[in-house]
């Protein structure tokens, strides 16, 4: 990694703090800092789990809790314990707080303004435009991988939009195979893995990994439509392959259909050939193979 391109990313960090006021605690003009009206954001008209809050605003549980009782005692909300799980506790905003936070959402909006104003058009729509990309890459940048276990309800929500793609995509549609779920369920070290993608909290791609007789297999490699075109096919990819090596395969196949025109070049860019039929896919069309060293 370049050290211009770091020192690069510190100095767009410290302007754009500086613009916005981010380090005052009197934040877009209000009587409290930036953490206390992003807490109050992300609690939202709806209300949030603390659980969730924390994990989408990445705070740890003393810094969420501390945040969570100022507001209470401005009495912007209130906290209390889900019915269904006593353990769990819930945030929601008050009629002062819904008030404060479409003042602050107002206020953010004028904020912006100054800044875009003393830009001619064309440089408004080029500032838009390098920040719309911006935040693309920096969401990339914060998805993880992870094994997780076969009876997660992400990978199930993250399957069935897989399904439900390739269904959209192949000529002849898509039905799951009646064993696909034995086959999820079976999928736990030494037999199978499940990598699952996370954007924060939320699930955005998976892809697994089984164990046949003298080689690994990889199927349903999926990331959101949202975030494709960032390298995070290639480096779910990747990720599934490393699992391979620590679990001691030689060798990695594949399979796609020929409608996945990216899939197809994904797989050969990243030193996969073109082997025979070695399943019994029906809606294979091209089979994969690589070495691992």
């Amino acid at each position: 990694m370049h050290l211009g391109q770091i020192s690069q990313l510190r100095s767009f960090n410290r302007a754009i703090t500086r613009r916005i006021g981010a380090l005052g605690n009197r934040f877009v003009g209000r009587d409290r800092p930036m953490a206390e009206s992003r807490m109050l954001y992300e609690i939202g008209q709806q209300g949030q789990e603390v659980r969730r809050l924390r994990q989408r605003m990445a705070l740890d549980s003393g810094y969420a809790s501390r945040l969570l009782r100022a507001l209470e005692h401005q009495g912007l909300i209130t906290v209390a314990p889900l019915p269904e799980d006593r353990r769990a506790r819930f945030a929601s905003l008050t009629d002062a707080g819904r008030r404060e936070l479409a003042e602050t959402d107002r206020a953010a909006d004028d904020a912006v303004a100054d800044i875009l104003a003393p830009l001619d058009p064309g440089r408004r729509a080029r500032l838009t435009g390098v920040l719309a990309e911006a935040e693309r890459l920096i969401e990339a940048s914060a998805v993880t991988f992870e094994t997780v276990a076969p009876t997660s309800r992400e990978v199930a929500a993250c399957l069935e939009h897989y399904y439900d793609e390739l269904d959209r995509h192949f000529a002849t549609g898509f039905i799951p195979p009646p064993s696909v779920a034995e086959e999820i369920a079976g999928l736990t070290p030494p037999s199978g893995w499940i990598l699952l993608a996370r954007l924060y909290d939320e699930p955005v791609g998976c892809g697994t990994l089984t164990a046949q007789a003298d080689f690994g297999e990889i199927k349903r490699v999926w990331i959101a439509e949202r975030l494709r075109g960032l390298g995070l096919s290639r480096r779910l990819l990747a990720e599934l392959e490393n699992v391979a090596c620590v679990a001691g395969f030689s060798r990695l196949r594949l399979d796609t259909n020929e409608s996945l025109a990216e899939a197809q070049a994904l797989y050969r860019s990243s030193g996969y050939h073109e082997i025979a039929r070695f399943n019994d896919n029906p809606y294979a069309h091209h089979w994969f193979e690589k070495r691992l060293t």
